[in-house]
């Protein structure tokens, strides 16, 4: 078998092609010139930084054992600002939904669509034959039997509101 003439010609033009980064230039060139810090933003940086910060407006603590506490979840890697008031906090969707009252129903079975169209969730079907308060598995809304009522209001405490 014949080896191809091109072969050699590509060889010899990598040897001869110039390196990529021959003619690039120096970032330092590039850089702005930082200006002087006051002694009175340091303080105030140091004063934001040593300030207790809530996880949500409305959660105190994590809710998931991989998560860590905002207070220490931007200490690794550099952000331009780490003024937590700046930052946005949005509400905790788990205690939202714990907020959300409990749909008697008097049928066994209940379907929970999420709200139904683009914004829902696939259609499940829910058992509410046991006495306690069956949720959405999807978005977490609450259902219970009618039968069940006076049982669940007996209790002394429910994670949903029982109105």
């Amino acid at each position: 078998m014949a080896a191809s003439p091109a072969r050699p010609i590509g060889l010899l033009l990598r040897k001869l092609c110039v390196p990529r980064r021959a003619l690039s230039t120096s970032s330092r060139f590039l850089e702005a010139a930082v200006p002087a810090t006051k002694p009175d933003t340091e303080t105030a940086v140091e004063d934001a930084q040593l300030k207790q910060v809530s996880q949500a407006p409305n959660r105190a603590d994590v809710w998931s054992r991989s998560q860590k506490p905002r207070s220490t979840a931007m200490t690794g890697p550099r952000f331009e600002q780490t003024d937590f008031d700046l930052q946005p906090q949005p509400l905790s969707a788990m205690e939202m939904i714990h907020k959300q009252p409990v749909r008697w129903t008097h049928e066994r079975v209940v379907a929970c669509e999420g709200g139904g169209g683009p914004a829902g969730h696939p259609r499940i079907f829910i058992n509410t034959d046991k006495p306690e308060i069956s949720v959405c598995n999807y978005c977490g809304l609450p259902f219970a039997h009618e039968h069940h009522r006076k049982h669940l209001e007996s209790l002394a405490e429910t994670s949903y509101p029982l109105s």
